[in-house]
């Protein structure tokens, strides 16, 4: 059973991603601006767009996510390591980074921890580990997971949303391995209120979408209905009867 969307506030999950290849500088501000008018965590962008972002959110709430090595995680480690440094100078504190599932598929686990610890120490930023969880076996989760965890990220993110969409089984599955220690990041394909708080009600902790307002609209609207559902039922209590009035007492009788 999926909790209720009245017991959530969901905009406290959304990192309000803008990683459209063709995106440009009025979507930018744009999608600034709803995550600061929302009050949504972050909004996550490409690190070409770090820069016009983070002056947009100046002073604001809302912080500045960005994609690292996305979205393959097929570049060297020098060129990710750079690129989230220069991310992290111009004002991104949380780095979506993807890891190298060749690595991973080839048993190159050291390579992959090394390359997620550089990251997470040079930058002293929360880094968020993407999985591209529908690429690999229940396995190989188990073994990534557990890699970027000890490397010292502070989220698993399930997928780019590139090769398919977050799913309950692996947000469930991530906080199982995870048993608390990092938060876990759902992404990809999240464009319904249902979708959401499915994905929340698995473990999720955070949700990449770029449909944040959609899910809070969506959300009001319910909460609305809700209420004036209560509102139609509502019977009010039926009135009191008045008390009977008790009959004359009969007069004492005069004294002779």
């Amino acid at each position: 059973m999926v909790v209720a969307s009245s017991e959530i506030d969901i905009a406290s999950y959304i990192d309000h991603a803008l990683l459209s290849p063709t995106a440009i500088a009025p979507e930018i501000e744009q999608y600034c601006q709803q995550a600061d008018q929302y009050g949504f965590p972050t909004v996550c962008v490409y690190p070409c767009a770090v820069h016009q972002a983070v002056e947009l959110l100046k002073g604001k709430r809302p912080q500045v996510s960005v994609v690292i090595g996305f979205p393959t995680g097929a570049t060297t480690s020098a060129v990710k390591l750079h690129e989230a440094q220069e991310a992290a100078e111009n004002g991104a504190t949380e780095l979506d980074v993807m890891i190298n599932l060749g690595w991973l598929k080839e048993g190159r686990s050291e390579a992959i921890y090394q390359e997620i610890a550089a990251i997470c120490e040079e930058t002293g930023q929360t880094v968020k580990a993407i999985l591209e969880t529908n690429l690999l076996t229940d396995t190989e989760k188990r073994l990534a997971a557990e890699i970027c965890m000890d490397a010292g990220a502070a989220y698993l993110k399930t997928s780019s949303g590139w090769f398919g969409g977050a799913t309950v089984a692996d947000v469930r599955y991530l906080k199982q391995i995870s048993k608390g220690r990092v938060g876990i990041k759902a992404a990809g394909g999240i464009r319904t209120l249902e979708q959401a708080l499915a994905l929340i009600q698995a473990g999720a902790t955070r949700l990449g979408t770029s449909r944040g307002v959609d899910l809070v609209r969506e959300q009001a609207t319910g909460n609305r209905q809700q209420a004036i559902g209560r509102s139609q039922n509502y019977l009010p209590p039926p009135p009191l009867s008045p008390s009977p009035t008790p009959p004359p007492s009969p007069s004492s009788p005069l004294s002779p």
